[in-house]
């Protein structure tokens, strides 16, 4: 990956251009200069890696969003780098911009370039029918909390096999432990519903999965992944510090 250093060594190696003689006299040597480079940020460069990913693994025709995967990665990197993610070969992401009734969890192994699963997820049953639009951190809400999320360890429950979650967003999904938000199987999360009702059944607030996926999805991603719970929402992207913050390389 190109760093902006390396840019400012081409630069300060440039080749001294001379004019040629006008009017018997000698023009002023002409240097190139940083002003006459397009130099690409950090910004750019964490930019174009998604990019790269995402059309490799063709996650657009699976139908993830472009601006949901390049957040997420964001948010990986980030976590990543604050040496928070024990497991950090997958990275999974929930796109609510999406249908109920459409595979709107996408788990990616980014060390093999390789989309693992991709199947449908629950979203609270207060955060909408078929699409989620409303979120809260709030308990006894029933809605959704979006935001970077870290899986925990697994335990057997009310719902069997399941993933505890680490909300990491402050006002956002950091009231997930208390709220015992976590990662489950469910007999409505099912495509033959989501078609006879026209919209996914819906949890209470919990990413429910497939019972048929739930063991081998939380086997993948358990003990320290990032999952990241994506929407379109204005005040979630206007003051998610992992969705603002830059990367540093």
């Amino acid at each position: 990956m190109l760093t902006r250093r390396f840019f400012t060594m081409m630069v300060m190696g440039a080749i001294m251009v001379h004019l040629p003689f006008i009017s018997g006299k000698t023009q002023p040597n002409f240097f190139v200069t940083t002003s006459n480079l397009f130099i690409p940020t950090q910004v750019d460069v964490a930019a174009d890696e998604a990019m790269t990913i995402y059309t490799q693994l063709k996650l657009e025709n699976l139908g993830l969003s472009k601006n949901a995967f390049e957040y997420a990665l964001k948010g990986y990197n980030n976590l990543k780098e604050s040496g928070k993610l024990k497991n950090d070969r997958v990275l999974s992401i929930v796109d609510f911009t999406l249908q109920s009734s459409r595979k709107r969890l996408f788990i990616i192994d980014l060390n093999n370039k390789k989309v693992l699963f991709n199947t449908f997820v629950a979203h609270g049953r207060n955060s909408g029918k078929d699409i989620a639009s409303q979120f809260s951190n709030i308990g006894e809400s029933y809605q959704s909390s979006l935001g970077f999320y870290i899986t925990k360890d697994t335990y057997n429950g009310a719902h069997g096999f399941s993933l505890r979650l680490e909300g990491e967003e402050k006002g956002f999904n950091d009231n997930a432990f208390n709220r015992a938000i976590v990662m489950h199987s469910a007999w409505y999360v099912d495509e033959k519903i989501a078609k006879s009702q026209g919209y996914m059944g819906r949890s209470q607030g919990c990413p429910a999965i497939p019972e048929a996926l739930n063991k081998p999805i939380i086997e993948t991603i358990k003990n320290g992944s990032c999952l990241f719970l994506y929407s379109s929402d204005n005040n979630y992207l206007s003051h998610s510090k992992f969705v603002n913050k830059v990367k540093t390389v």
